[in-house]
């Protein structure tokens, strides 16, 4: 139906005093003796728009007042009486477009997150849903923007592979074949599988993207992965999206710049085009969130090798959790610990040992530490996993042998290392956790439309 959008009546001062068509969901309505107000939303801006309805002209207005209902409205577009840089609708027609009962569950009251999970399909029309995602609409875009200004090329890879990337094992597996078919053996089933042999979702589109790096030099992918990781944690989601550049002739200091390059443009893209979702953010989740943005957006991060951070832990006295010894893993709390205490911003963790890392990541001269880096930011800890990739062939094999991977699912990439290998390397961005650390929002869950973690794809 013909209409005009919230956002344009709120922003095109040329609209006022003419009459025009609005559409959307009433978000809160208050009655007095001689007039009516409603706020209404339509999706095109986190702000709600004033309808004032004069009871003389619309005496039966009962069924406009409720929450939740959606309305088509028409009106004069005047200066708001209260607001001066704003404006409002003085209704002279409303069409109920769909009714709403009164046991709709948005009421005026707040609402937890965690109830606002429950009603995945009705927690998007609150403010907080409203501006996560248009916020993640403008990451998405400025990513895109990023690789294309800087000539990558999208690439498009698999998402049901054969092929475990981080070798772990965390897949799900894509089968037609059950147990009610009375195969006896595994192998069997695999068999009489739809491919043939095992398949999987992908965790990551990095080795598909490797192989085209190889030919368009600068690639990226960008798009869902899929890990069936059991972590109930506020960072793991066992459906999430990727984006994962791919450069050939790039070391590990290549890809660190190129790496914080994109997390800049990120932060001042939202800076630019999200400036009243941030303040709502700043208000209602993170405190200083804009000019914690501001400040990293106009300041180099921090580089530190792996030894020095975990030296660094050792020696502040801090009582973690898990222990701190080198050999072992970061948890979170030893990243936050890094970025927000010792560091005080995104700082890259370089130069891991190779027994916790993956196989394809290039073995540095020392033998025990690998070209590889995590970007580690306050308030979230890793939001990219980086490393130059392996190039020479017999350190790869014997990488791959020595966590007994079957070398037969991994011949393409191999093949790669045959003929005319050159240095390359590329890193794993997390969508959704870069939203969390422009938002503030602190569980994952919060910043995807349905969240899939273990033991629930409600």
């Amino acid at each position: 139906m013909k209409h005009t959008d919230i956002f344009e009546v709120l922003n095109n001062r040329a609209l006022v005093n003419n009459n025009v068509t609005v559409c959307g969901w009433v978000r809160t309505s208050r009655d007095s003796k001689n007039m009516a107000f409603l706020e209404l939303n339509d999706g095109t801006t986190l702000k709600h728009l004033q309808i004032v309805i004069d009871k003389e002209k619309m005496s039966d207005i009962s069924e406009f007042m409720k929450l939740g209902t959606s309305l088509k409205v028409t009106g004069e577009v005047v200066k708001s009486v209260v607001a001066a840089d704003s404006v409002e609708i003085n209704a002279e027609s409303i069409e109920v477009l769909g009714t709403c009962p009164s046991e709709y569950p948005l009421q005026k009251k707040r609402h937890t997150l965690e109830y606002l999970r429950t009603i995945p399909a009705l927690r998007v029309r609150t403010n907080t849903f409203n501006a996560v995602f248009r916020v993640r609409s403008v990451v998405s875009a400025s990513i895109h923007e990023f690789f294309q200004n800087n000539h990558y090329t999208y690439i498009h890879t698999p998402l049901i592979t054969a092929s475990d990337c981080e070798g772990a094992g965390e897949m799900f597996r894509v089968t037609t074949v059950g147990v009610e078919d009375g195969f006896k053996t595994q192998d069997e089933a695999d068999a009489a599988d739809f491919f043939g042999r095992r398949a999987a979702l992908s965790v990551s589109g990095q080795l598909e993207g490797e192989v085209a790096a190889m030919a368009l030099g600068k690639i990226y992918t960008f798009g869902p992965s899929f890990r069936a990781e059991k972590s109930n944690t506020p960072r793991h989601v066992a459906e999430f999206w990727h984006v994962e550049p791919e450069v050939a002739f790039a070391e590990l200091p290549d890809i660190i710049e190129i790496a914080e390059a994109l997390i800049k443009h990120i932060i001042n893209a939202v800076l630019t085009k999200c400036p009243e979702e941030l303040k709502f953010f700043d208000a209602h989740f993170e405190k200083g969130l804009i000019e914690k943005l501001t400040n990293v957006a106009n300041n180099d991060f921090a580089v530190m090798t792996y030894t020095e951070a975990i030296q660094k832990l050792k020696e502040s006295g801090e009582q973690f959790k898990y222990p701190v010894e080198w050999g072992l893993d970061l948890m979170t709390e030893h990243e936050r610990y890094i970025s927000e205490v010792i560091c005080k911003k995104p700082v890259f963790l370089t130069d891991y040992p190779k027994e916790i890392k993956s196989f394809y990541m290039k073995q540095n001269p020392d033998g025990k530490t690998v070209a590889a880096t995590d970007l580690l930011v306050p308030g979230v800890g890793e939001i990219i996993g980086c490393s130059e990739r392996e190039a020479d062939l017999d350190k790869l094999l014997d990488a791959m042998k020595i966590r007994n991977m079957n070398l037969m699912d991994y011949e393409d990439y191999i093949s790669l290392r045959k003929f005319g290998s050159v240095p390359h390397s590329g890193f794993g961005l997390g969508l959704e956790r870069i939203i969390m650390y422009v938002t503030g929002v602190q569980n994952i869950r919060d910043v995807i439309l349905y969240p899939r973690t273990v033991g629930s794809i409600s």
